[in-house]
């Protein structure tokens, strides 16, 4: 084990997006676990997918890094704390190394490098260069000297002829090590669709595609190298105004939140989970493609998916949704984010087919070729926002990532944030509320004052739903093995 004071650490770049990082990291991680070594993963800002891939490579829950929505005390402690028991901490960025919200480069990749003192490797998709890829390389050194560039990976390689060309113009031009030349091979590739990868939730043989890519890249990468980089790092200094991380109970709480979790519906972030955690809740595992039972829960949280993927399962699960209708009538608390809103919704067309969802959202979603919002948002929160306490200002950062509206809603219907940056709803407004629920096409983090986990949390303790469930008014019989899966 590694002195928790000064954990091996870097960050797998890129020059530009779809150059094949997420592969080279989900093989690094996985080759590196099969050394025996604790491997801890990182994402840096907004995404769901990769961390899955990552996790499954670990076997650690990967963590989500996010210089927008978190404060960089808040960004530092995170890593600290769940790079220490580990032997190696990889932190896969997002774009191209340089690329950002601003001009200045604040939040970017290699603004998060200097902050956590990552050494970089480069991966540089190398497909027709030759020559061109050395004056590549030394303008990636000189644009910013405080970002150290400690070695390239080129990826793609058409085969040992390219491969022996570019090192040779590397060695003669540069002084930039290749620590790795991986071949182009479909055996690498994971299939993708609109937002990005295929979530290894879904994908067939997930964990033995990741023990291949492991392997090749494991076969193609000096891993000797990549270790030596890691451990050649300075002790992260510890933040005068560090963070606390509140912990979870240490007996399991009866205030019971279920969470919708299977093919359908998997974007989770592991910090939103445990801040739920912490705030007194005990998770529960919900399968919305199988579960005919909804099981005794005081509040339900349905996150992001794809669910027009599963339309066709999850309007055949009928019972499930008319447990779910008739508990939100009765006033069941509950908050979904994006593929939830839509679940909740009365539709929802995809390919020219329509499907019966919940109906609890007086809306019918249509799915279209193009983004509808993507990207970060800033939100407000409006009087009609139902939990107690406030953002700081009232002011909301989130990110959003749909290709489906809502269409067809009352006029008369209540919302909870007005949109400042951002499409949400319709352009103006997000946070459909009805009864109890909250509905956005926003994901919230828990993290740079938002605190939406515990405000929730609090939400459901108080609300009349959990006392008439504790008195047997309202009961549900449990979902069939799901009253023991607590996540």
């Amino acid at each position: 084990m590694v002195d928790p004071r000064n954990p091996h650490r870097l960050m797998i770049s890129a020059t530009h997006k779809s150059s094949g990082k997420t592969t080279i990291s989900v093989g690094l991680c996985r080759a590196l676990r099969e050394r025996g070594l604790a491997v801890q993963a990182f994402k840096k800002g907004p995404d769901y997918i990769d961390p899955m891939w990552l996790t499954a490579a670990t076997d650690r829950r990967c963590r989500n890094l996010d210089p927008y929505l978190s404060d960089s005390a808040e960004y530092r402690e995170t890593f600290r704390r769940h790079a220490a028991d580990a032997d190696i901490s990889i932190v896969e960025g997002n774009m191209g190394l340089h690329d950002g919200l601003d001009i200045d480069g604040s939040n970017s990749n290699a603004a998060l490098a200097k902050a956590l003192g990552l050494p970089v490797i480069l991966v540089i998709d190398a497909r027709g260069m030759t020559r061109g890829i050395a004056p590549l390389i030394l303008g990636y050194q000189a644009f910013d000297r405080d970002v150290r560039i400690a070695g390239v990976i080129l990826n793609n390689l058409g085969g040992s002829r390219h491969e022996a060309k570019l090192r040779l113009v590397i060695e003669h031009y540069t002084d930039v090590e290749v620590l790795g030349a991986v071949h182009c091979d479909p055996r690498l590739a994971i299939v993708e669709r609109h937002l990005g990868l295929m979530p290894s939730n879904e994908a067939e043989g997930a964990d033995e595609r990741v023990a291949a890519i492991g392997s090749m890249v494991g076969r193609q990468v000096d891993i000797d190298a990549v270790l030596r980089v890691a451990a050649d790092v300075r002790p992260l200094a510890a933040a005068a105004d560090a963070v606390a991380f509140p912990s979870p109970p240490a007996a399991e709480s009866d205030l019971r939140i279920g969470v919708a979790q299977d093919r359908a519906f998997g974007f989770y972030y592991a910090d939103d989970l445990d801040a739920l955690r912490a705030a007194g809740a005990t998770l529960v595992g919900i399968d919305t493609l199988s579960d005919a039972q909804l099981p005794n829960v005081d509040g339900l949280f349905i996150g992001g998916g794809f669910p027009e993927i599963f339309a066709a399962e999850l309007e055949a699960n009928a019972a499930l949704r008319g447990r779910i209708r008739a508990a939100i009538e009765a006033g069941l608390p509950v908050y979904a984010e994006c593929g939830g809103l839509m679940y909740l919704a009365r539709t929802l067309t995809h390919n020219g087919q329509t499907h019966r969802m919940v109906g609890a959202i007086p809306g019918d979603v249509v799915m279209h070729e193009r983004p509808v919002g993507r990207g970060y948002v800033n939100l407000e929160e409006t009087a009609d926002f139902p939990w107690s306490g406030a953002a700081a200002g009232g002011a909301v950062r989130a990110h959003e990532f749909h290709y489906s509206s809502i269409e067809n809603l009352p006029a008369e219907l209540r919302y909870a944030y007005s949109v400042k940056r951002g499409h949400g709803v319709d352009g103006r407004r997000d946070g459909i509320l009805v009864n109890n629920v909250l509905a956005s096409y926003a994901h919230l983090r828990s993290s740079g004052g938002s605190q939406w986990a515990a405000r929730f949390v609090d939400f459901v303790r108080h609300a009349d739903y959990r006392a008439r469930r504790h008195d047997n008014i309202v009961y549900l019989p449990p979902a069939r093995g799901r009253e023991a899966m607590v996540i």
